[in-house]
Protein backbone atom coordinates (compact mmCIF):
# COMPACT_ATOMS: atom_id res chain seq x y z
CA UNK A 1 0.00 0.00 0.00
CA UNK A 2 1.06 3.54 -0.88
CA UNK A 3 2.06 5.51 2.27
CA UNK A 4 -0.15 8.52 1.40
CA UNK A 5 -3.33 5.73 0.83
CA UNK A 6 -1.58 4.47 4.64
CA UNK A 7 -1.45 8.06 5.90
CA UNK A 8 -5.03 8.94 4.94
CA UNK A 9 -6.57 5.63 6.01
CA UNK A 10 -4.90 5.47 9.32
CA UNK A 11 -5.23 9.37 9.89
CA UNK A 12 -9.21 8.80 9.36
CA UNK A 13 -9.30 5.70 11.90
CA UNK A 14 -7.36 7.38 14.35
CA UNK A 15 -8.66 10.99 13.57
CA UNK A 16 -12.21 9.24 14.75
CA UNK A 17 -10.86 7.87 17.88
CA UNK A 18 -9.08 11.06 18.62
CA UNK A 19 -12.68 12.37 18.67
CA UNK A 20 -13.47 9.90 20.68
CA UNK A 21 -11.35 10.60 23.50
CA UNK A 22 -13.11 13.63 24.28
CA UNK A 23 -15.69 11.43 25.78
CA UNK A 24 -12.75 10.27 28.26
CA UNK A 25 -11.01 13.67 28.72
CA UNK A 26 -14.18 15.63 29.66
CA UNK A 27 -16.72 13.36 30.81
CA UNK A 28 -18.82 15.67 32.69
CA UNK A 29 -18.79 18.82 30.12
CA UNK A 30 -22.02 19.37 28.71
CA UNK A 31 -20.45 20.59 25.56
CA UNK A 32 -18.93 17.80 25.11
CA UNK A 33 -21.49 15.60 25.24
CA UNK A 34 -23.59 17.80 23.00
CA UNK A 35 -21.22 17.83 20.41
CA UNK A 36 -19.70 14.59 19.93
CA UNK A 37 -20.51 13.98 16.32
CA UNK A 38 -18.95 17.36 15.13
CA UNK A 39 -15.60 16.38 17.27
CA UNK A 40 -15.75 13.23 15.78
CA UNK A 41 -16.41 14.62 12.55
CA UNK A 42 -13.80 17.51 12.99
CA UNK A 43 -11.25 15.09 14.31
CA UNK A 44 -11.82 12.51 11.68
CA UNK A 45 -11.03 15.45 9.32
CA UNK A 46 -7.92 16.72 10.43
CA UNK A 47 -7.11 12.89 10.66
CA UNK A 48 -7.18 12.32 6.97
CA UNK A 49 -5.35 15.66 6.32
CA UNK A 50 -2.36 14.64 8.47
CA UNK A 51 -2.54 11.74 7.47
CA UNK A 52 -1.99 12.01 3.94
CA UNK A 53 0.52 15.03 3.71
CA UNK A 54 2.54 12.67 6.31
CA UNK A 55 2.13 10.02 3.93
CA UNK A 56 3.10 12.40 0.72
CA UNK A 57 5.99 13.51 3.11
CA UNK A 58 6.85 9.90 3.79
CA UNK A 59 7.05 9.40 0.07
CA UNK A 60 9.25 12.00 -0.44
CA UNK A 61 11.89 11.31 2.10
CA UNK A 62 12.70 8.12 3.17
CA UNK A 63 13.45 9.29 6.48
CA UNK A 64 11.82 8.06 10.11
CA UNK A 65 12.67 11.46 11.42
CA UNK A 66 11.04 13.33 8.67
CA UNK A 67 7.55 11.21 8.84
CA UNK A 68 8.02 11.70 12.41
CA UNK A 69 8.48 15.18 12.39
CA UNK A 70 6.34 16.03 9.93
CA UNK A 71 3.15 14.51 11.75
CA UNK A 72 4.20 15.50 15.01
CA UNK A 73 4.15 19.08 13.70
CA UNK A 74 1.21 18.81 11.65
CA UNK A 75 -1.06 17.47 13.81
CA UNK A 76 0.25 20.22 16.37
CA UNK A 77 -1.11 22.93 14.36
CA UNK A 78 -4.34 21.57 13.49
CA UNK A 79 -4.94 20.98 17.22
CA UNK A 80 -3.84 24.01 17.66
CA UNK A 81 -6.23 25.73 15.23
CA UNK A 82 -8.82 23.96 16.70
CA UNK A 83 -8.14 24.38 20.46
CA UNK A 84 -7.77 28.53 19.51
CA UNK A 85 -11.33 28.18 17.69
CA UNK A 86 -12.37 26.33 21.03
CA UNK A 87 -11.13 28.59 23.61
CA UNK A 88 -10.58 26.06 26.28
CA UNK A 89 -9.38 22.44 26.59
CA UNK A 90 -6.48 23.15 25.13
CA UNK A 91 -4.42 19.88 26.72
CA UNK A 92 -7.57 17.34 26.04
CA UNK A 93 -6.98 19.21 22.13
CA UNK A 94 -3.61 19.28 21.07
CA UNK A 95 -2.10 16.27 23.24
CA UNK A 96 -4.07 13.90 21.37
CA UNK A 97 -4.21 15.15 17.94
CA UNK A 98 -0.43 15.72 18.47
CA UNK A 99 0.00 12.15 19.11
CA UNK A 100 -2.17 11.19 16.25
CA UNK A 101 0.61 13.31 13.76
CA UNK A 102 3.73 10.88 15.28
CA UNK A 103 1.92 7.32 15.18
CA UNK A 104 1.00 8.38 11.63
CA UNK A 105 4.46 9.98 10.90
CA UNK A 106 6.00 6.76 12.15
CA UNK A 107 3.88 4.15 10.71
CA UNK A 108 3.44 5.19 7.21
CA UNK A 109 7.59 5.22 7.02
CA UNK A 110 7.62 1.72 8.42
CA UNK A 111 4.90 0.14 6.48
CA UNK A 112 4.41 1.82 3.71
CA UNK A 113 5.50 1.20 0.08
CA UNK A 114 8.09 3.22 -1.38
CA UNK A 115 7.50 3.57 -4.97
CA UNK A 116 9.56 1.47 -7.48
CA UNK A 117 11.60 3.34 -10.21
CA UNK A 118 11.47 2.16 -13.44
CA UNK A 119 14.01 2.73 -16.12
CA UNK A 120 13.63 3.15 -19.52
CA UNK A 121 15.83 0.90 -22.39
Amino acid sequence: MSKPLLGLILGGILGAFDGLSALVSSPNVPEVQEGIVGIVIGSTVKGLIVGVVTGAVARKYNSMAAGIVCGLGLGFALALVVAIMQGSHYLEIILPGSLVGVIVGFVTQKYGATPQRVTAN
